[in-house]
């Protein structure tokens, strides 16, 4: 697969928090001079803007670390993108547009289940309840 190189101000997030218990472990990591076995972070052209579609947490640990760009790769798995969409307006909305904004979001492992993945499934569930009426009453 292809890899580039990104700004971490040019990559918006589709995700609002980091668990800091994943956070501590790729920091762990990284400082056992493992960095080069840290994945790219794949990324997605989406509406004109370049999303990180996974990966936060390893694009704020080298944010963290003091590089200002990271190794990338084109998302290439088919995704819900009305769901990827929704996830970067709440980000937006929270003013979050770079992977440095993630710098003041990192949660307990807990709370990252309770703010983020619970939001995640409510806003699933609505969705497919939606397509669900949508598809019943087709106009």
């Amino acid at each position: 697969m292809t890899t580039f190189r990104m700004n971490l101000e040019d990559i918006q997030p589709s995700q609002l928090y980091i668990s800091r218990k994943k956070l501590d472990r790729i920091l762990k990591a990284f400082d056992k001079d493992e960095a080069h076995k840290i994945p790219p972070v794949p990324i997605k052209k989406l509406d004109g803007e370049m999303i990180s579609t996974d990966g936060h947490t390893r694009a704020l640990v080298w944010c963290l670390k003091g590089h200002s760009d990271i190794l990338c790769e084109w998302e290439d798995v088919e995704m819900d993108w009305e769901e990827y969409r929704i996830c970067v307006q709440w980000c937006k909305e929270a003013d979050i547009r770079g992977i440095p904004d993630l710098r003041d979001r990192i949660v307990s492992a807990e709370d990252y289940e309770n703010l983020w993945h619970d939001r995640c499934r409510a806003m699933h569930q609505e969705l497919e309840q939606e397509r669900t009426q949508s598809s019943a009453n087709p106009e």
